[in-house]
This record gives C-alpha cells, structure tokens and sequence, in this order.
C-alpha cells in the first residue's frame, strides 16, 4: 500500500501534529483508507515520535480501527451468552458455511468479512446479526442464508 501523504498532512494538520491525538489520528486515517496498513503505522510513528508498539497497540486495541483490509459487507455476529443460548452456535455455522470464511477472515474476492462482537445490545431478540451497520434479530440459518442472498445474490460465491 503507498501511503497517501497527502491525506496524512490533512489529518496532521488537522491535530496539529500532537501526540496526544494519536486515537483521533488513527481513527481518521482508518476512515478515509478503510484500514490501517503497517506501513501507515510505521509512518504515523515515526511522524509523531512514538514508539511503534504504541501506535500499533493502540491500533488494534480499539473496535472502531483496522489493521487488516475488510470486506465490502462487514457482518458482526453478537457471541454473548443470551444469542448463544436462544440458537447462536446454529447461526454461527451457517454464516461461515455460507460465506466460506470462518469468522476474522476476509472472503478472498474482498466482498465480506465476517468478525464476531460481545454485544450488540439487543438480547430480546438473539441472535443478532449486523451487516453493514443495519441490525437483524431472531436469525435461524436459514435466515442467514437468504439475508446473505440479499446483500450478494451468490454470497460472495460460497457454496
């Protein structure tokens, strides 16, 4: 990946180059890039003289950043105990079945990633599925299936 040095001079500027704002930098650079490379770590350390495990610590330490590319449709399945008991384990399945990735992984054409959350607040109706920030309760496999469908008529080609 180049690093855009452009936009890093933008976010820069616009924090005036402070250490401190080293999560609102990295937030800002994770949206406008969708993640954050190494080599844009590497950068944002040597940039605001920090160590490197700092940077990258706090990186991966916060939900809202990335250090790995995701997929064109994110799909966050709740694994708290109220999902798991009302049938999460049988969603769980189906969506790797169905995706063909297991969750932490990116399908290789770039089209989901499927990643796991404590919770997503909504225990009435587990287990709960969000793609894309949009949020569904009560799944089944089959519901898995045939929402998969609707976001991507193959689901990312998976069989």
């Amino acid at each position: 990946m180049t690093i855009n040095t452009t936009l890093m001079d933008t976010v820069f500027e616009r924090y005036g180059g402070d250490a401190e704002a080293l999560v609102e930098i990295l937030r800002d650079l994770n949206q406008a890039e969708g993640y954050l490379s190494q080599e844009l770590l590497l950068a944002v350390a040597d940039r605001l003289r920090l160590p490197r495990g700092q940077v990258f610590g706090v990186a991966s330490f916060y939900s809202m950043m990335n250090v790995k590319p995701r997929g064109q449709h994110v799909v966050l399945m709740c694994q708290d105990a109220p999902c798991h008991v009302a049938g999460g384990r049988e969603v769980w399945d189906a969506l790797e079945e169905t995706l063909g990735i297991a969750f932490g992984e990116t399908s290789p054409d770039g089209k989901w990633t499927l990643e796991v959350v404590s919770c997503l607040g909504l225990c009435a109706v587990g287990p709960v599925v969000q793609i894309d920030g949009e949020v569904y309760g009560n799944m089944t496999p089959d519901k898995v299936r045939a929402l998969l469908a609707r976001y991507d008529g193959d689901a990312g080609g998976a069989a």
